[in-house]
């Protein structure tokens, strides 16, 4: 397995500076000091740290205010802007503990577990509740799919809940009455997201130039929605009922649902 490759200041990104940690930063920024460039760059490399840290000058360098830094969980350093001019900054990575500070650049950072946490702690009206930019930034990094069943069927032995988690897939479960839409999240591989991206740059280029910086920052989102082979069938059969039947959206009011559900006689399963 090929190594990464330690990240410096010279190599840092918008997307790989989400790899780093408080320590990293100082330790980097110290390993540059002694680069000639670094005066041209350090306004450019502070900026890039920003988009994944809170950054604050420390204006008043006395033990009882870097203490308060420190009691909000800052990490409190110093850099060197030039040869002239160093500057106390305290800096704390950015939580991702919301739907909305999901990004392009931080969403193949986090695990599919994480993805869970946060789309639970944030919404409980489903995926389609979910703003189409949030979506996006979503499956550019996961495979998402969805099911809604009702709560009887969900877990039925051999059935997609079932074949799904096997898969490695984790889930978010959203009662909705009688019924449950299950949420399915997976990382994609790095291989894949990369041919997607090096696609859509190639379309992007032959549309007109790109700006360099811009290059070498994209993030862009996938369309590649994964179904199971079994969902290309469009043939229905009486006596083959599965959760497969239910596999739609339903933008339906849940007391809808739930009258539905009443009036389906246990028979029907």
């Amino acid at each position: 397995m090929k190594e990464k490759k330690a990240i410096t200041l010279k190599t840092l990104t918008k997307s790989n500076v989400w790899d780093i940690q408080e320590n990293d930063v100082f330790r980097m920024w110290t390993a540059a000091e002694k680069d000639v460039d670094l005066k041209d760059y350090a306004r450019k490399y502070l900026d890039i740290i920003r988009s994944a840290f809170e950054v604050e000058e420390v204006k008043i360098d006395k033990p009882e205010i870097i203490k308060k830094y420190e009691a909000r969980g800052l990490k409190v350093g110093t850099i060197r802007m030039d040869e002239n001019t160093k500057q106390k900054i305290a800096i704390k990575k950015k939580p991702i503990s919301r739907v909305t500070d999901l990004t392009y650049e931080n969403i193949r950072h986090i695990t599919a577990t994480k993805l869970i946490e946060v789309l639970e702690r944030n919404f409980g009206g489903g995926w389609d509740s979910l703003p189409q930019s949030i979506q996006d930034i979503i499956q550019s990094g996961f495979d998402i799919s969805t099911t809604t069943l009702p709560k009887d069927r969900m877990h039925m032995p051999g059935g997609l809940y079932e074949k799904k988690v096997n898969d490695g897939y984790e889930v978010l479960e959203i009662p909705k009455g009688l019924w449950i839409e299950a949420i399915f999240a997976k990382e994609k591989p790095q291989v894949e997201v990369l041919k997607s991206r090096m696609s859509s740059l190639d379309d992007l280029t032959r549309g007109g130039d790109l700006d360099d910086d811009d290059d070498e920052n994209m993030d862009l989102p996938l369309d590649d929605f994964k179904h199971d082979e079994d969902e290309d069938d469009d043939s229905f059969d009486d006596d083959k009922l599965t959760e497969e039947s239910y596999r739609t959206t339903y933008e339906t009011d849940p007391e809808d649902l739930i009258n539905e559900a009443e009036d389906i006689s246990d028979d029907e399963y």
